[in-house]
């Protein structure tokens, strides 16, 4: 068969149909014309409503992922968050709570060192104020150490009280330290007075396990004395001034087989954890000289000018 007599033309399979160049314009004009008409009458926007629905399921799928492993960063930040916070708070309440601890006990020390000054203005007395350095290591009294001593002025058997009432007397002196005893020390008495019958009695220390306090000893078992009742000083040893509030009666026993009374006080002092006290000046030192008392520098009498002595000389 002659060459030329074959036919070139591809097979109706392989067409290639209508130009790439008229394809573009065809396409191009066709996306101008959906643009215009769905900015102009919206045509489209139902399709898009049903393409939305439809890919919804697979959008919130996908996402779920995302959200998940941002919700977990989300949760471990904010616990670390919480738990600097937390730490932070916890800090600062400490140091509030100290501060309040703090403010707390500079107010009743303030306040019981203005019940001190209004017992010094009532005593009247000479007045020495000490603060209170520890407790006397002896286990078997009940003593404590004040931090006035010898060059201070301080002397042995003066009395000492805090804001509330006696607390003790000073019973050894050291230059710059001094010792006090306590009521409660079973080797203390103080004379006391009943403010309401004004009868005269000597309290004396009780130290116990119990709680120490003091004893009114050989009171007959007939006397006008009740719980509740108020003991003073009575100020007949010359130690202590009359008047200062000593203790309170807290338990009267009358028992039929003996003739006195088992009579418990309980002292109004402090006589545990106190801290700032007065020393009080010796009683004697502020008293006037009785004009009864002969002057020590007047010239003594002689035999020869005492009146009713007839003299010898010649």
């Amino acid at each position: 068969m002659p060459l030329g007599t074959l036919d070139r033309t591809p097979p109706p399979f392989f067409k290639q149909g209508p130009s790439a160049l008229s394809k573009l314009v065809v396409f191009s004009a066709l996306a101008l014309f959906l643009m215009v008409a769905d900015l102009r009458f919206r045509l489209t926007e139902p399709i898009r409503t049903a393409m939305a629905v439809v890919l919804y399921p697979v959008q919130w799928a996908v996402l779920q992922p995302v959200q998940l492993a941002a919700m977990a960063g989300g949760y471990f930040t904010s616990l670390h968050a919480a738990q600097k916070s937390e730490g932070e708070a916890l800090q600062r309440l400490a140091v509030q709570a100290e501060r309040s601890l703090q403010l707390e006990q500079i107010t009743l020390e303030n306040q019981r060192l203005r019940e001190l000054l209004a017992m010094r203005e009532r005593i009247g007395t000479q007045a020495i104020g000490a603060q209170v350095l520890y407790d006397a290591a002896d286990p078997y009294s009940r003593k404590i150490v004040i931090d006035r001593g010898q060059t201070h002025g301080i002397e042995a058997g003066s009395p000492v009280v805090d804001e509330s009432g006696v607390l003790g007397q000073v019973t050894r002196v050291y230059p710059l330290v001094s010792e006090v005893t306590l009521l409660i020390d079973r080797d203390q008495a103080i004379p006391v007075l009943n403010t309401r019958t004004g009868v005269r009695s000597v309290a004396y220390g009780q130290p116990s396990t119990n709680g120490d306090g003091l004893e009114l000893r050989y009171t007959l078992a007939s006397a006008d004395i009740a719980e509740g009742d108020l003991l003073s000083t009575s100020g007949v040893d010359g130690v202590y001034p009359a008047g200062l509030p000593v203790a309170r009666v807290t338990l009267v026993e009358r028992q039929a087989e003996s003739s006195f009374a088992r009579i418990q006080c309980e002292p109004l002092a402090r006589v545990q954890g106190t801290l700032h006290v007065l020393v009080l000046g010796s009683i004697a030192s502020a008293l006037p000289p009785s004009p009864l008392a002969e002057p020590t520098d007047a010239p003594r009498p002689t035999r020869a000018n005492r009146p009713g002595v007839r003299s010898t000389a010649p």
